[in-house]
């Protein structure tokens, strides 16, 4: 009858009651780890699936649109709200500078050296966007199942000395202060392996979506190149 009191006394509830002060911070940090992943989680998801939608659209229109020489009156009218059609304003608006033949450092060497420039410009800065948050992530990962094992030896330690201060070494007095504290590792790897599943999505995710970023400035300085001497030839 008093073992089944003693175990039914065990638990969560009661290990975050005797938790200490050292206890408390480490269960903080994974509290703030814990949220700080999740809210990464749900934001860069719903992020990512609305530029997807976005950009196919974009895409579409841009492909199925009017002629070579409407295109820059096309993406004036446009709602700027991917990357594609920044990369696409960009572009326009660079070949249009070069085209005006002003003297100035930024078009120096011509319009494909210019427009080279700018949509190196505009993919690095995307791919600096792409970045946001999985530093975070990474940390959580990877920092998480540490944290909750220096919770978990700290917890041990503080239940083998109070064990031996009352001097009642029996396996049913060991055993639940010790299950209490291997709680924290539990806590460590629940925070890190959605922060690692995450991370690893994310960043195969990002290489697809900058990889077809460089095929369409590819196409666009084609495009506007092209077009520029055509022009050329025709004058």
């Amino acid at each position: 009858m008093e073992q089944s009191v003693v175990v039914e006394g065990l638990g969560f509830a009661h290990f975050l009651g005797h938790l200490d002060g050292v206890g408390r911070v480490v269960l903080g940090l994974l509290l703030l780890m814990s949220v700080a992943s999740w809210y990464l989680i749900v934001t860069r998801w719903l992020g990512n699936f609305l530029a997807q939608r976005q950009a196919e659209a974009f895409l579409k229109r841009f492909w199925q649109g009017g002629s070579r020489s409407e295109l820059a009156a096309r993406l004036h009218a446009e709602k700027i709200d991917n990357a594609f059609a920044r990369l696409a304003l960009d572009a326009v608006d660079a070949a249009e500078e070069a085209a005006r033949g002003e003297d100035s450092l930024k078009t120096a060497g011509g319009l494909a050296e210019y427009l080279t420039r700018t949509l190196n410009n505009a993919i690095d800065q995307e791919a600096a966007a792409a970045e946001h948050g999985l530093t975070v992530l990474a940390s959580a990962g990877s920092a998480a199942p540490y944290i909750g094992l220096f919770g978990t030896v700290w917890g041990i330690y503080h239940a083998l000395v109070q064990i031996g201060l009352s001097g009642q070494g029996t396996l049913d007095k060991v055993a639940g202060p010790v299950g209490e504290a291997l709680i924290m590792t539990a806590l460590g790897l629940a925070v890190a392996i959605p922060a690692v599943l995450a991370y690893n999505a994310f960043s195969r995710r990002n290489r697809l979506w900058l990889a077809r970023l460089e095929g369409f400035a590819h196409d666009l300085y084609v495009l506007l190149t092209v077009r520029n001497d055509g022009a050329g030839r025709g004058a």
